[in-house]
């Protein structure tokens, strides 16, 4: 397009200088002046690659930067600075929300080494710990921690709640209830929030044996029953020599999708198989993960030769696959596999 349009310019210049007798070294520096113009302008064109780049930033800049990008970006700006708290507290919060509660707990650990009296970055190294955990308890550091934060700051919400689950996973019912009540007043009434903390005031009372009239102090009703699932479990006439004398047998129920910690779990001895076992809210391992908070379950029982939930080699395994929370029939498992 510049070539055609030196040339429409050009060549009617270049005939009448001609007639005028103008000299040949003008008429070569015209030409020239047509060649190198065009060429320059297609060598800028290739040099700078895109539009983009007329506002100084690359088309390549100019994409978003995905979670991950930004995150890789995030730790190598730690690796140069690593004494900036607020980024660890970023990268703690974001690792949280990506279900990475190590690289979580890692990075509050860098928040209080930074800052040891920063009760947010306590509470979320005990409540990432405990999701680091096979059986999600919440005991030794992060215990530690959560006293200290609620200390530090009386209303922490988070503080308060998670304090409270500790408490009632050690069998502390009327402890992880009194703590709990110290959370009501700053929840909204009516809200569902507030709701779901009455109730679980309402199971620890229950559990601590509660009377009626503390009950009613508390102004909250009982829980209802809940979800309730009965499941069969029998062990595979193929598998019945590797049955030990103390083996434990743990039949259990967990999400469909989300966290590996069973809503509900029963213990048995393995040696009453056949057994027959209904699970229950009331199995939870924590108030707020329990089998009516979803509809869908993986539900399956485990011969455990060390007497530990955690599968270890060896362990006899077997599950009835996912089944809907509301079933009303009994779910049959064949214990059948070899870990």
């Amino acid at each position: 397009m510049i070539a055609v349009a030196l040339a429409a310019l050009l060549l009617p210049l270049v005939r009448q200088g001609r007639k005028s007798g103008r000299s040949r070294g003008v008429f070569a520096l015209t030409l020239a002046i047509a060649f190198v113009l065009p060429l320059s302008a297609a060598s800028l064109y290739l040099l700078i690659g895109t539009p983009a780049a007329l506002n100084g930033v690359s088309a390549e800049a100019s994409q978003p930067l995905t979670m991950q990008q930004a995150l890789d970006e995030l730790r190598a700006h730690l690796t140069q600075q690593p004494g900036d708290v607020q980024g660890w507290m970023l990268l703690a919060q974001t690792s949280a929300m990506q279900h990475d509660p190590a690289a979580a707990r890692d990075a509050y650990d860098h928040v209080l080494k930074l800052d040891a009296n920063n009760a947010e970055a306590m509470v979320g190294w005990a409540e990432n710990d405990s999701m680091t955990r096979s059986d999600h308890m919440i005991e030794g550091r992060a215990l530690d921690l959560l006293k200290r934060a609620v200390q530090l700051h009386p209303d922490s919400q988070r503080g308060l709640w998670l304090l409270g689950i500790s408490d009632f996973q050690h069998g502390e019912y009327r402890h992880a209830a009194a703590t709990w009540r110290l959370l009501q007043p700053q929840l909204e009434p009516g809200s569902n929030v507030a709701k779901a903390v009455a109730e679980q005031i309402a199971v620890a009372d229950a559990r601590a044996g509660g009377t009626p009239a503390e009950a009613a102090s508390s102004a909250v009703v009982p829980a209802p029953q809940g979800a309730a699932l009965q499941v069969q479990v029998a062990l595979a006439p193929a598998l019945k020599d590797k049955l030990a004398p103390g083996d434990v047998l743990f039949v259990y129920a967990r999400a469909e999708n989300g966290p590996p910690m069973p809503l509900a779990v029963a213990r048995l001895d393995a040696g009453q198989l056949p057994a027959s076992v209904t699970l229950t809210d009331a199995m939870a391992m924590t108030p707020a993960m329990k089998l009516s908070s979803v509809t869908r379950v993986f539900v399956g029982a485990r011969i455990s030769h060390s007497g530990q939930p955690i599968a270890q080699p060896g362990d006899l395994e077997g599950d009835a696959g996912i089944v809907a929370v509301d079933s009303k029939t009994p779910i049959k498992i064949s214990i059948d596999k070899v870990h």
